[in-house]
């Protein structure tokens, strides 16, 4: 049958599967650990490399380029930007930006399938630019990297398409898991975000994927929070207001840098030059950029010794003057959209987690200063304009609510965060349809919300809507006697048992009539005409993924069988309850 090949591989792989055919809880548990561990050490592997990078750049750099003062730092994203552009053209062009679009593109229309490359060109682009300066996150990567990896497994092992989907997911939420120390949000990272919804019957293989990264994560990296946590007490209701506040002005600028962002795309693509030419003259401006503040280059936060990279936590601390906090906002917004518009690597998490924090510091600072005994330290804003950017950027509310929270260990913040998370995203949606994800993937043509508008059936399960119970014969059944029963019943095809009750085949009118064409059938039995080699379904499949097997083979009616089990049957999917499943989704998706 067609749908055993989901677990067969070759070699090794191929005696692995077999072994845990029998029962695909051992097997997907199994697969979700191997992919956990590899996005984890990927991650842990790419953090070490962008270390080394930036030593290389700014370390060894500034001793080779010291004649040229502070100015050699002018110099540095030109050279990084110059060698991303020959590798990612030369390699693998969907390394080119943040990376997250080609993953959601890759689930929404390639089935999940990832070119094996991706995960080399990718590191090492998406390093080298973050490395040499280039203004984006380490996450973008880190997904693309781990999502690759297990799409890679998935192909190898021949795995169907809804499980290389998973082992995408899987990837996505361990690559996240071990950056930030975030094994929750890493999960709903790749439910809300890659996946697009957070009920499949696949969830928990997720959660065990990012579980088992962020123990490796932990265990090269540290366990310690991503950011310092600040003093922080609801001091009134009223303080509320000043984070609804925030909440607005989050949206709006999560809409300005989607705009900026796409818009510094158009003036390169439009820009007739070599296409590897163009990430050096954006590294150029960067450079420039840069000047002002060495915190501008690179992820934003965490202090390595050749660049600062301070401002995040000088803001929780309340030290950087509101004059410095729009210029660092307006120019991290500047750098990022010249970073990637020109073909740089690296994501978008991290710019607006460093946006937010200097938008959250202005409300705050503005806010302290005309209510001093009504409102909490600056410090505590800028944790909550962190989420309440990515968010309206990301559109991923739950997302940016647990991260923020697993990346602080201070669950009292979670109060304003939320308030201002939720507004944020509403206000965003409410200005510009897309986010910054999919905006990238419109451009290229591709509306994943389309494509799930065009195929309700997507979102059914066949559990959902087989017939139960459905009547059988034995294969010892005379063709006669098939006829007769065939004649009494209202279905042109039964499945074929045997005495154990085991699936051995299906036996239509069809196969009838070709034994009634050649003559003399009174010895035939079930056995001799039926079909054994058959097309089966799942319990766990989308409807929509049996639709497109049924319409290619002019099948009427598919068993559904158990996965661990091939032989035990537990209903039938015909044409009609695909009808009634299509017309009942279509009906649920019409406005009220």
């Amino acid at each position: 049958m067609e749908e055993e090949k989901a677990y067969k591989g070759s070699g090794i792989f191929h005696r692995l599967l077999t072994l845990l055919n029998s029962n695909e809880i051992v097997s997907g548990i199994l697969l979700a650990v191997v992919v956990g561990a590899i996005a984890g050490f990927g991650a842990v592997l790419f953090r070490w490399l962008l270390r080394a990078l930036q030593t290389a750049f700014f370390s060894g750099g500034g001793d080779i380029l010291s004649f040229m003062g502070r100015y050699y730092i002018i110099i540095l994203p030109v050279i990084g930007g110059l060698i991303v552009g020959l590798i990612v053209y030369f390699g693998a062009r969907e390394a080119k930006g943040h990376g997250v679009p080609e993953v959601m593109e890759a689930v929404a229309v390639r089935g999940g399938r990832i070119r094996p490359r991706v995960a080399l060109v990718k590191s090492l682009a998406s390093a080298i630019c973050i490395g040499s300066g280039g203004s984006v996150g380490r996450e973008g990567p880190i997904v693309q990297i781990g999502s690759s990896l297990g799409s890679t497994i998935g192909q190898v092992l021949h795995l169907s398409e809804d499980w290389v989907r998973t082992l995408v997911a899987c990837g996505a939420a361990g690559g996240i898991s071990a950056t930030f120390n975030a094994p929750i949000g890493g999960v709903f990272f790749g439910m809300e975000i890659i996946l697009g919804r957070f009920v499949t019957p696949r969830f928990g293989f997720v959660a065990i994927s990012s579980v088992v990264a962020d123990f490796i994560g932990r265990a090269f990296l540290g366990s310690q929070a991503s950011f310092g946590t600040v003093p922080y007490s609801l001091i009134s209701y009223w303080e509320l207001i000043p984070y609804a506040i925030l909440g607005i002005t989050a949206g709006i600028v999560a809409v300005i840098f989607i705009r900026l962002l796409y818009k510094c795309e158009d003036l390169f693509d439009a820009w007739k030059i070599p296409e590897y030419i163009k990430p050096a003259v954006g590294g150029l401006v960067i450079g420039l950029i840069g000047l002002y503040s060495h915190d501008l280059f690179g992820v934003g936060y965490g202090e390595v010794p050749w660049v600062s990279q301070m401002s995040i936590d000088q803001a929780l601390l309340g030290g950087i003057a509101l004059q410095s906090l729009l210029a660092l906002l307006v120019l991290k917004v500047m750098a990022t959209s010249f970073t990637l518009g020109s073909g740089g690597s690296g994501g978008v998490f991290a710019p607006s987690l460093f946006i937010g924090a200097m938008l959250g510091g202005v409300i705050g600072t503005v806010a302290h200063n005309l209510f001093p005994g009504e409102t909490a330290t600056m410090g505590a804003y800028v944790l909550v304009g962190m989420a309440a950017v990515f968010s309206g950027a990301a559109r991923a509310p739950i997302t940016a609510i647990i991260m923020l929270f697993e990346m602080t260990l201070d669950y009292r913040i979670i109060l304003p965060l939320m308030i201002a998370v939720v507004i944020s995203t509403i206000v965003a949606r409410s200005i510009h349809r897309e986010s910054i994800y999919t905006a990238k993937l419109v451009r290229r043509g591709i509306d994943i919300r389309q494509l799930e508008l065009s195929s309700p059936l997507k979102g059914v399960r066949v559990g959902d809507v087989m017939e139960k119970n459905f009547p059988t014969v034995l294969p010892t059944l005379t063709v006669q006697e098939l006829i007769n029963r065939l004649r009494r019943s209202e279905y042109n095809g039964l499945p074929v048992v045997d005495a154990e009750g085991e699936l051995v085949g299906m036996v239509t009118d069809s196969d009838v009539e070709a034994a009634l064409s050649r003559g003399d059938f009174t010895d035939l039995t079930v056995d001799d005409i039926a079909v054994k080699s058959l097309v089966v379904a799942y319990p766990d499949e989308y409807v929509h993924d049996v639709f497109v097997k049924l319409g290619a083979r002019e099948v009427g009616r598919i068993p559904v069988v158990e996965r661990a089990n091939p032989k035990h049957m537990l209903g039938v999917l015909r044409r009609r309850n695909i009808m009634q499943a299509y017309a009942k989704a279509v009906t649920q998706k019409q406005p009220d």
